[in-house]
């Protein structure tokens, strides 16, 4: 089965968060951050009023608290608005 968007909606998986730190503390499931990169799944068409300016596979940053949570298969997936996405990640 596969999520297709409508409109102005684009489907993201988010990333795995960072179990060290950079100077290499191991850091405990309570401790780590909710990561706010996610990686483009799917795209919807857009409307006439909003242009798509993501593609499947690119990484971005998307507002910490939007979408909605859909799980399908196992896997957990985030529907947000094109608005929602803040920037993407080179």
């Amino acid at each position: 089965m596969t999520i297709k968007p409508l409109q102005d909606r684009v489907v993201v998986k988010m990333t795995e968060a960072e179990e060290t730190t950079k100077s290499g503390i191991i850091l405990s499931g309570s401790a780590k951050e909710k990561p706010e990169v996610a990686e483009v799944v799917e795209v919807g068409p857009g409307t006439s009023d909003v242009k798509m300016e993501v593609k499947k596979g690119d990484k971005v940053l998307i507002s910490k608290y939007s979408g909605t949570n859909v799980k399908l298969e196992g896997e957990e997936f985030i529907i947000v608005k094109m608005e929602d996405i803040l920037a993407i990640v080179k």
